[in-house]
């Protein structure tokens, strides 16, 4: 079910969110300070491309410095990322078959906006990596 999903999601918005993101972390990588950044827009992408069957947990050791750049990503470029993610959801909200993917959009929206700190991983082990 999960791949059938992702391939809907992939036709419907994937592709596009992906394209935010790779130009979010293109943007980024320009310079060396924000390298870090626009790795997490890739790794981010990468997760907007094919959702279903991941999740997002928070990771061990991630401390003041995701703080300052998660505040820096929000201010750069999660804001405009996540209301990405807020306009298609609505829009995918729309039809009934599209409201599972609409609910997918809005739950990339916390990930969107603060996203260091964070690990993407399979949903049917989230813990088992981790600890």
């Amino acid at each position: 079910m999960k791949t059938i999903l992702n391939i809907i999601w992939l036709i419907l918005a994937g592709l596009w969110l992906f394209l935010g993101y790779l130009v979010a972390g293109v943007l980024l990588c320009v310079t060396v300070i924000g390298i870090p950044f626009g790795l997490a827009a890739f790794r981010i992408g990468g997760y907007a491309l094919w959702p279903f069957g991941r999740t997002v947990v928070d990771r061990r050791g991630a401390g003041g410095a995701s703080f300052v750049g998660n505040v820096l990503w929000l201010l750069l470029a999660g804001w405009w990322l996540a209301l990405g993610h807020i306009v298609t959801g609505i829009a995918q909200c729309v039809t009934i078959i599209g409201i599972p993917l609409g609910i997918a959009n809005f739950k990339l929206i916390p990930v969107s906006l603060l996203p260091l700190g964070k690990e993407i991983v399979p949903s049917d082990r989230p813990f088992t990596d981790r600890w």
